[in-house]
């Protein structure tokens, strides 16, 4: 899971990738090119932005749900999306040349409470793994007393 601080700087320009060329400039280091399914353009057309890491540079994310995706192969493709993010409202929406101020609004509220979800849900477990520390410490601080 990303940390909730690279999550939150993403949201901040993320609102900028609705626009299929901008999601295409990330994929500038992207490894698959050539005789792929992944090719940087699929990517894209998917919502995908290349989010790399030193450890996993093939990490994409989807800039409308947050729905983050790894350990892609040249045979893999984009519609992966569709199917672990069947809700995701960017793969029903019309080209970004077509949407109304209405339902840019709509789009971009529904993009913010993902980011709130996906912010709140890391929040909890953090909160339950840092429970489950102290549990162990009083456990073990416990055995040792008696």
């Amino acid at each position: 899971m990303s940390d909730p601080g690279i999550i939150a700087s993403r949201f901040l320009c993320f609102d900028q990738m609705y626009s299929f060329e901008r999601r295409l400039q990330t994929f500038s280091d992207w490894p698959f090119r050539e005789d792929c399914q992944c090719t940087p353009e699929q990517m894209a057309k998917a919502g995908f932005v290349h989010c790399p890491s030193e450890n996993e540079p093939d990490v994409v994310c989807c800039f409308y749900c947050l729905k983050e995706l790894e350990g892609w192969e040249p045979e893999d493709v984009p519609s992966e999306h569709a199917r672990r993010s069947p809700d995701c409202a960017f793969l029903q929406m019309k080209t970004w040349k077509e949407l109304t101020a209405i339902e840019f609004f709509h789009l971009e509220h529904g993009r913010i409470r993902n980011y709130i979800r996906k912010m709140g849900h890391m929040k909890i477990a953090c909160f339950r793994d840092e429970v489950e520390n102290i549990n162990k410490c009083l456990k073990t601080l416990f055995d040792i007393a008696s």
